[in-house]
């Protein structure tokens, strides 16, 4: 037995495994589901002291306007959030067609439906909020598109990855050449791109980022010109207290891509800033997206 296959097996067994537990977990009622991912999230919230660290560091940064005590409840709202949107997106991710698009609305989708209706290619630009698989897969029920993501490590996640496919989305990796990407972008598939990860060895610039410089991915701006691209801002919310979700669709980033691309990284930032104060517990706080970032010297992590 290959290596490969011998992934393929075990990753077909975790799957086979998560999809019992799932459908047991589908008899559970949302309310009980929603209550315990909650009660889940302040538990992690008191024994998580490194991500919790981070998720203060973060909102330091980001809200300096506000008191300690307001940054120890948006981060004790965040850790909420988090339980009961990892319980929800859990089900909802071995859920049918059906009950997904139930559970998950498609709003102000205009600028989405006007930009398919003049045959663009569209690219959503889906930072990484908490209920970001859950708005994939609402929109791959409607149309195939195409996503990146980072080689699994563990056969949970790429039994996890996996499941991204189920209704036709079209996987792409990170480290891959862009032709391909490129190609599918140009045949109409939308882009689903996770714009605010640290850029590593790729190509940045320090954009600021709720005013600090911070390095940025370049990628869109480069991706957009070569598919000539609409630029579509999606974000997905959880509603507090329910099973159901919100993906939110802004209107096309303007002027964009320009020949700058200080210009255009400071533009994507500040479109997910935007989608950061409408929904602050939900972004992914617990993320160091500042781990680049030196205050004499030192990291603002500690």
């Amino acid at each position: 037995m290959t290596e490969a296959s011998a992934q393929d097996r075990h990753r077909g067994l975790v799957e086979r495994v998560l999809d019992r537990l799932l459908q047991t977990a589908r008899l559970i009622p949302w309310p009980v589901l929603s209550f315990s991912g909650a009660a889940l999230g302040i538990l992690v919230y008191g024994l998580a002291v490194r991500p919790r660290r981070v998720a203060m560091t973060n909102a330091r940064l980001c809200f300096p306007g506000l008191s300690v005590r307001a940054r120890r409840k948006l981060v004790r709202q965040h850790f909420r959030a988090i339980g009961e949107t990892a319980l929800a997106v859990a089900r909802l991710w071995w859920a049918p067609a059906t009950e997904i698009e139930a559970r998950v609305r498609i709003l102000e989708r205009g600028p989405y439906d006007e930009a398919l209706h003049a045959g663009r290619n569209i690219i959503l630009l889906a930072p990484h909020f908490l209920g970001l698989e859950v708005g994939g897969l609402r929109v791959s029920l409607e149309r195939s598109f195409v996503s990146m993501y980072r080689a699994p490590k563990t056969a949970l996640a790429g039994a996890l990855l996996y499941r991204r496919q189920r209704f036709g989305a079209v996987l792409w990796r990170n480290d891959a050449p862009l032709r391909s990407l490129i190609r599918s972008i140009r045949e109409g598939k939308p882009f689903y791109y996770l714009p605010d990860l640290d850029p590593g060895q790729a190509e940045s610039v320090w954009a600021p980022f709720f005013g600090i410089p911070t390095p940025t991915l370049t990628a869109l701006a480069r991706i957009a010109r070569l598919t000539d691209a609409v630029v579509l801002p999606c974000f997905t919310r959880k509603l507090p207290g329910t099973g159901r979700f919100e993906v939110v669709i802004r209107p096309a980033l303007d002027p964009f891509p320009s020949d700058d691309p200080l210009a255009d990284a400071t533009l994507m930032n500040a479109a997910i800033e935007e989608g950061v104060r409408l929904m602050p517990e939900q972004y992914l706080w617990t993320y160091k997206r500042f781990k680049r970032v030196r205050v004499d010297g030192q990291s603002v992590y500690g």
